[in-house]
């Protein structure tokens, strides 16, 4: 069951993406419309610990006495599942392209994704705490009831404001016309390119706009794109519209796909960025599980709770970078730091967190052998639970530098078209990366020794040492990326983000 909550945790993230981009551009001004699943969800949970009829009875005394769930109270659970992960899919980053399109300015973008980014983690810190602390010591129901109630109070919040908000236009998927783009060039492989300047090339019912004024000629890189934009007889209407649409584009179609090209690469480091925070996340809970997690006389840390360490962390670093570390640094330097070199210092402090997971690890076993538990199924090792909190601290102000950096490095360098797609490549990112790192948890088991059942006795630190190299290549290759990188946003590209800066 809790691998079946993780995998519906992986899919609300690839929801995020997938979901919001095949649905028509005009779901995504409804967000009531999915946050209601989301709010339908967590009911439907509440329902199921209030009527006895919808959840298992529980067993007497043996497990061989345990009454089997039906089959109605099994569908009513993954109803509730499913509605409240369509739910999170179709709101949480789509929320964040929502409020930073309802700021002109560009710092004020900026930090509005900065604290976007701590409500979330925020929310989080409770969700992982006091309510399940209430599930735990009070009852499910009550927790369920307190979600749902949150729910309503958000939805109502939303749907208050909603005719102050600047919603973009419906219109219809971008994705169709860059597929277009692909099909067109494809079609057109053998014409020769043009050398007649701007007039060669289709620009749209109305000619060449405003927003392609300097650029009226698509740009050199990728040429073998602009094909798609070439005019040929017949393909236009005499009234000047596409007559063929999957063989004729726009140049600014063309240009849009030549931006995603750019940012790609950019965007796959990001994913071996997050895979390493994938693994340690697992492997943590496992270490937890074999160390003393006492605090005091009376309390004990859940292991599966110890992660909320990276989330505390997060959310005080977001803070503390936004109004102390920014302006500090713009008044030694005289410029706020770049989008890039955020998440170049993300990548950095999640490296250094490996390394201390490596060396944290190291000295567990070291205690493990001297006290002659490494053969033990189970055994604790005196070793205090804190000791993992370095390391936990370091990754969460690492997810504070690369996070925020890379949802507002999207947004303003995407497409105008795509807005609403840039923030959610984040999303897709997380859920990309725990799948990566869920097959890479199978093959170490599959290959090596280093993760038996007793961890007492394995080689967890080569995992982490595994991950440094993984995580320093990676850099390397972000490196690369970022050097050759251009802004297509210059604008943008001055001003980002701190709280002090000029459009």
């Amino acid at each position: 069951m809790q691998s079946t909550l993780l995998q519906l945790q992986q899919n609300s993230m690839l929801l995020c993406f997938f979901g919001l981009n095949i649905v028509p551009i005009s779901w995504l001004d409804s967000p009531p419309m999915i946050l209601s699943g989301d709010v339908r969800g967590i009911v439907l949970f509440a329902l199921t610990e209030t009527f006895n009829t919808l959840k298992p009875q529980p067993c007497v005394k043996e497990p061989e006495l345990c009454q089997p769930t039906s089959r109605l109270q099994h569908a009513i659970l993954y109803t509730a599942i499913a509605l409240a992960t369509i739910g999170v899919g179709g709101t949480r980053y789509t929320m964040a392209t929502m409020g930073a399109n309802q700021f002109e300015n560009r710092k004020n973008q900026a930090t509005f994704f900065n604290w976007f980014f701590f409500t979330l983690y925020t929310a989080t810190v409770v969700s992982f705490t006091a309510i399940v602390y209430v599930e735990d010591n009070v009852s499910w129901r009550l927790g369920f009831g307190l979600c749902a109630i949150a729910n309503l109070i958000g939805l109502v919040i939303f749907l208050c404001g909603a005719r102050f908000y600047r919603f973009d236009k419906p219109q219809g998927s971008p994705f169709v016309g860059l597929a277009r783009v692909v099909v067109a060039s494809s079609r057109k492989r053998n014409l020769q390119h043009s050398s007649g300047g701007s007039k060669d090339y289709y620009y749209g019912h109305g000619g060449v706009t405003d927003d392609l004024v300097g650029s009226a000629t698509p740009s050199s890189s990728f040429r073998f794109l602009n094909r798609a934009a070439q005019k040929i007889e017949g393909d236009i209407k005499p009234d000047g519209s596409i007559g063929k649409p999957w063989r004729q584009c726009t140049v600014q179609q063309v240009e849009d796909f030549k931006t995603l090209i750019r940012i790609l690469p950019i965007w796959s480091t990001t994913i071996f960025l997050g895979t390493p925070v994938a693994v340690q996340y697992s492997l943590t809970i496992l270490q937890a599980l074999t160390m003393d997690r006492r605090i005091g006389p009376h309390f004990n840390i859940p292991a599966g709770s110890i992660l909320v360490i990276v989330f505390i962390s997060t959310a005080i670093s977001l803070t503390v970078i936004d109004r102390f570390l920014w302006p500090t640094w713009q008044k030694l330097t005289g410029q706020f730091p770049t989008f890039l070199q955020r998440i170049g210092l993300g990548h950095v402090l999640n490296i250094l967190g490996m390394v201390v997971s490596a060396l944290v690890e190291s000295k567990r076993l070291k205690i493990a052998k001297t006290h002659h538990l490494q053969y033990q199924l189970g055994a604790i090792v005196p070793m205090l639970a804190l000791w993992l909190f370095p390391q936990l601290i370091l990754v969460g102000i690492g997810e504070a530098f690369h996070y925020p950096g890379q949802v507002a490095l999207f947004y303003q360098e995407f497409p105008v078209s795509l807005r609403s797609t840039s923030t959610t490549m984040a999303a897709l990112i997380i859920g990309i990366s725990f799948y990566l790192g869920t097959g890479v948890i199978n093959l170490i088991q599959k290959v090596t020794r280093w993760l038996p059942d007793n961890i007492n006795n394995g080689k967890l630190e080569n995992v982490y040492w595994m991950l440094v190299v993984v995580g320093v290549l990676n850099f390397g290759y972000y490196l690369v990326c970022a050097s050759l990188y251009k802004y297509q946003n210059v604008e943008g590209a001055d001003c980002n983000s701190g709280p002090d800066s000029e459009k």
